[in-house]
């Protein structure tokens, strides 16, 4: 399973454009408080909201309750404009969470610097724009970590096979 982190999303529709995805792909999502809207079906129905109950979310009431939560990722990946590593170039596991910060500002500094090791971003070629939309970016993200994970699970299971026969 993957994890998406959406730390202090400000926008409903995109969070309920990437609740949807969740629930489509069997990821995990984590919304990290203060949240810019209030989760109802109001905001939240025309972006996902009838996938709501198939989705396996949880809510934190800040950062560090998310980190000691049973149900947070094993390891953190930081999408952000301000890394040199591209999204591509990175191995993703089982158990990996994609955090992303608000629409407006990102993340506070403290979190690039608790996860500057982990910083990846998603190229573009213009370089005069900022960065794509909240939810199309977890949409690659996510997509991504599913196309590894299935490759890795390709290759192990025809070992596997290789090995029986």
């Amino acid at each position: 399973m993957l994890h998406v982190v959406l730390f202090q999303p400000e926008i409903a529709p995109n969070t309920g454009n990437i609740g949807r995805m969740c629930a489509l792909t069997r990821s995990r999502l984590h919304l990290i408080h203060p949240l810019g809207f209030v989760i109802n079906d109001r905001n939240l129905r025309r972006a996902g909201m009838d996938y709501w109950q198939s989705l396996d979310v949880h809510e934190h009431a800040d950062w560090a309750a998310f980190r000691l939560s049973p149900h947070a990722p094993r390891r953190l990946w930081l999408f952000t404009t301000k890394a040199t590593r591209v999204f591509w170039d990175v191995t993703y596991a089982d158990g990996d969470g994609f955090v992303f910060g608000c629409e407006s500002a990102g993340v506070p500094s403290w979190l690039h610097q608790e996860l500057a090791a982990e910083r990846v971003t998603i190229p573009h070629a213009n370089e005069a724009l900022r960065s794509l939309n909240l939810s199309t970016a977890a949409g690659v993200a996510c997509y991504e970590g599913l196309r590894q994970l299935r490759l890795s699970h390709s290759a192990a299971a025809s070992a596997e096979a290789r090995e029986v026969h």
